[in-house]
């Protein structure tokens, strides 16, 4: 994403500016007014900063305590399902949830992604929020950017607001197409092999998980109709991910709409160490233990209420 000198030098600016505004906020305790008044700044000014710090990675935030990411649903999910690691946010009752998990596996790959690392992301609400959180980490650790699927302005919009500056490698196609052989010729493409197969080898593959009704993402988005729903669900779709779908016992349905999906395949994902999957809300209980059963998951960020309700059925 090229920007000119001039462009590179005010968002130094800014970022000194913000730097110096989270180390008075958090480190001496001035107030958002007391900060504004020392820099010239206006209060509003002060508290859009602080947000684009926390939005951004910029700033993180970390609470010691025994009790941050309700440690014991964590522990008993790890267990019954046989993850490797999980993470649970606390519950809020106001405030977008995709947001907040986008926020928990932000954190959860800043602490773990290193130099020069490959970070592999599907699509979707979650996984976008994930996307425009790490962007200054992953600009400052060379990490590179490679999609999962086809569907590339789901993955700009998200670096766009990342200012992602590192490599990204997205595959040039859309993510449904529409013929069965259109697919089969894209997918057999060396431009489109080649990305899945660094995709299925990075350091870690994050993807979403999708409930099936009229406001999941793959209806508004219009990969599914409305009126597809129903006859989707008496075939025993509860849920997917990369737009395949699963039934209750993560099986993955023999659907045609699976020929035309252009991207990784949830074999391959079954065979893979390093899924992490960010998902929650009582729509999606259903398909999140599906895909708990299925295997596609070795770990797993979710919220409070979500992780009670998949550990009342183990």
């Amino acid at each position: 994403m090229a920007s000119d000198a001039n462009d590179w030098s005010y968002a130094d600016a800014e970022e000194e500016t913000l730097t110096r505004i989270a180390w008075y906020y958090y480190n001496d305790g001035m107030t958002q007014g007391e900060i504004g008044d020392k820099l010239g700044l206006s209060r509003i000014k002060v508290s859009r900063l602080l947000e684009s710090g926390r939005r951004t990675g910029i700033i993180q935030v970390r609470i010691n305590s025994r009790y941050q990411g309700c440690l014991e649903h964590e522990q008993r999910l790890q267990d019954a399902w046989g993850l490797r690691e999980v993470r649970v946010v606390p519950n809020l009752e106001n405030g977008d949830l995709n947001e907040r998990l986008g926020q928990a596996a932000a954190q959860f790959l800043m602490q773990r992604l290193g130099n020069d690392d490959l970070l592999a992301v599907g699509w979707g609400a979650t996984v976008s929020h994930t996307i425009q959180r790490i962007g200054h980490m992953a600009n400052e650790r060379n990490v590179s950017l490679v999609s999962l699927t086809g569907g590339v302005a789901t993955y700009v919009d998200g670096m766009r607001t990342a200012n992602w500056g590192s490599s990204v490698h997205l595959l040039p196609a859309p993510l449904v197409v529409s013929e069965d052989a259109v697919a089969t010729a894209l997918m057999g493409e060396p431009g489109i092999s080649n990305v899945l197969e660094m995709a299925m080898n990075a350091a870690y593959q994050l993807v979403g998980i999708g409930e099936l009704n009229n406001e999941s993402t793959v209806v508004r988005s219009g990969y599914v109709t409305p009126a597809e729903v129903e006859p989707l669900r008496r075939k025993g779709a509860v849920g997917d991910i990369l737009c395949q779908f699963f039934d209750d016992n993560g099986d993955v349905l023999d659907l045609s709409l699976h020929q035309r999906v252009i991207g990784a395949r949830l074999e391959s994902l079954n065979k893979s160490k390093n899924v992490i999957a960010a998902a929650g809300g009582d729509s999606k209980v259903r398909a999140i233990r599906a895909a708990l059963k299925g295997k596609y998951v070795d770990i797993l960020i979710t919220d409070e209420k979500t992780a009670e309700k998949l550990l009342e059925e183990v």
